[in-house]
């Protein structure tokens, strides 16, 4: 069984909640640090977790949050200077923490040095934040629906169906191999899933688990 973790979500908006119901949904605790006094009240009203009223760029409010008991802390306000400075000072209370920031653009040099991993806008889903603090290898892309999910996975090493070639696998019906990670070509029949790249596929939800069960093993 997995560990439960602790997260730590800074900003209280549409993608902290999504990310901080999704990995409760997980199992996990989450505490939220929000400035807004209307978003912290819905906030207590939907007992996700703990919330504290206050900047989380302040020193005074991370020290309530007990970071050093914390796996990772998300800074998802709706400024990318915000995220930064919360990650920075998260840091220095916690300097193994892993940190994930909302940031506008993948070109933006400073995010390398001061975050793990950055949250762009067409990605702003809350379901794909948690995959990133929670370190988990495989990543839904677009919010599900209740009968589709888009997920990028890598394949593992050992999984069934590693450097065999998309027509030579038996995908259950109901998913399909979209492109590679990176998105430079279409999946097509000579496509050899190569240990430990990474592949897009649209699932179904009754069938995901079947998925994940070839690609991961």
């Amino acid at each position: 069984m997995a560990r439960t973790k602790r997260f730590v979500i800074a900003g209280g908006g549409r993608v902290g909640k999504q990310t901080a119901e999704n990995l409760v949904e997980q199992g996990h605790e989450v505490l939220l640090i929000e400035s807004d006094a209307e978003r912290v009240e819905a906030l207590s009203d939907a007992y996700i977790g703990p919330v504290i009223h206050g900047d989380a760029t302040r020193p005074s409010i991370l020290e309530q949050a007990d970071l050093s008991e914390a796996d990772a802390i998300a800074a998802l306000t709706d400024e990318p200077g915000t995220n930064l400075a919360i990650c920075m000072e998260a840091q220095q209370y916690a300097p193994s923490i892993r940190t994930i920031a909302r940031a506008e653009t993948e070109t933006d040099q400073e995010y390398g040095e001061v975050v793990d991993a950055t949250l762009l806008p067409e990605y702003l889903g809350g379901d794909y934040a948690a995959d990133i603090l929670t370190g988990e290898d495989i990543r839904t892309l677009v919010y599900p629906t209740a009968d589709l999910d888009i997920i990028e996975v890598s394949v593992a090493p050992s999984a069934p169906v590693a450097g065999r070639r998309l027509d030579e696998i038996a995908l259950p019906s109901g998913s399909l191999l979209i492109s590679t990670g990176d998105r430079t070509e279409l999946a097509g029949a000579e496509t050899v899933l190569e240990p430990d790249e990474r592949y897009i596929l649209a699932v179904e939800t009754d069938v995901v688990d079947e998925v994940l069960n070839l690609m991961r093993g």
